[in-house]
């Protein structure tokens, strides 16, 4: 078994975090609030009333839960490569497209098991627009209020609201990325050479995130939805199909790809810092710091 790409998952996961809150929760908003207009109106808007706070709010739970996360989708990912090689070739030679396909796809819909509840709490927190300046009051006052309201009002079962459409956006959206991430890495790596540069690495990762986030925008609007659904009166939607019946049905198919842009503009730099990061963990761990290059991830 690959430990070290668990812990590998792990650091890169907090490293993702960091770089990439503020644009999540823009995104959110934008997925579940129809106040806002566009990108950069949401941006202005969260800004000027709630200040730069406004943009970090929830992150505390996903920066501890997102190293459990990324450990579980990254470890599940090398482990599964590693399984199908040695059941096709004896654990000699490189992985097939297929096989970094399926490992993506079970890295994907593992870490939903982890994942769920600190993405609830993540969402609820990130689409309270009261501020302190207006001196209303927030339903929820942080991560562990949050995450306790939900299990004392919908029970444990209501932190996996949505896990079907987390499922279903990154089982498939996993599988590509890691697909596209190999799959730049191979094409970038130079002849005679075994490794990717480091630019190789930076370039792929980010190229990897917007392939995945092409993929899996639509679902995620759903599931976003979902998890708000009824959080601020009756709820709308019987189920997941329903969801994107009405979604469809009241704004059009073009919602499902509203947040599309953020999600370019914020896939490319943090899966830069992702696959670096989990790139140089993962050679410090399995040969010591002299040995922190970029591995070889090419496939027949």
């Amino acid at each position: 078994m690959h430990i070290a790409d668990f812990v590998s998952g792990s650091f890169a996961g907090a490293c993702g975090v960091v770089v990439g809150y503020p644009l999540d929760t823009v995104k959110v908003r934008i997925q579940t609030q129809k106040q806002f207009s566009g990108i950069w109106h949401c941006v202005a808007t969260t800004f000027s009333k709630e200040g730069a706070h406004g943009f970090f709010k929830g992150m505390s739970l996903p920066l501890t839960t997102v190293t459990l996360t990324s450990s579980v989708s990254f470890g599940t990912y090398r482990n599964c490569l590693q399984c199908l090689g040695q059941m096709r070739r004896g654990g000699s030679g490189p992985n097939t497209k297929l096989e970094v396909f399926l490992s993506g796809m079970a890295g994907g819909i593992a870490q939903t098991s982890v994942m769920c509840p600190g993405d609830l709490v993540k969402v609820r927190l990130q689409c309270q627009t009261e501020s302190k300046r207006s001196g209303a009051k927030p339903k929820y006052h942080g991560p562990v209020h949050c995450l306790l309201s939900i299990i004392k009002e919908e029970g444990v079962r209501g932190l996996y609201r949505g896990v079907l459409p987390l499922m279903l956006r990154d089982g498939p959206s996993l599988a590509t990325y890691f697909l596209t991430y190999a799959t730049v890495c191979e094409m970038l790596t130079g002849s005679g050479k075994t490794k990717p540069d480091w630019g190789a690495v930076m370039l792929a990762g980010g190229i990897a995130g917007i392939a995945g986030w092409t993929l899996g925008t639509p679902m995620d609007v759903i599931k976003a939805r979902l998890q708000m659904d009824g959080v601020r009166g009756t709820r709308k939607y019987k189920g997941l199909f329903h969801c994107i019946a009405e979604t469809v049905r009241v704004e059009g198919p073009g919602v499902f790809f509203r947040s599309l842009g953020i999600n370019y503009l914020r896939a490319f730099p943090v899966n830069m810092v992702v696959f670096t990061a989990y790139e140089l963990a993962t050679g410090v761990l399995q040969a010591g710091p002299d040995s922190a290059e970029p591995p070889r991830l090419g496939f027949e």
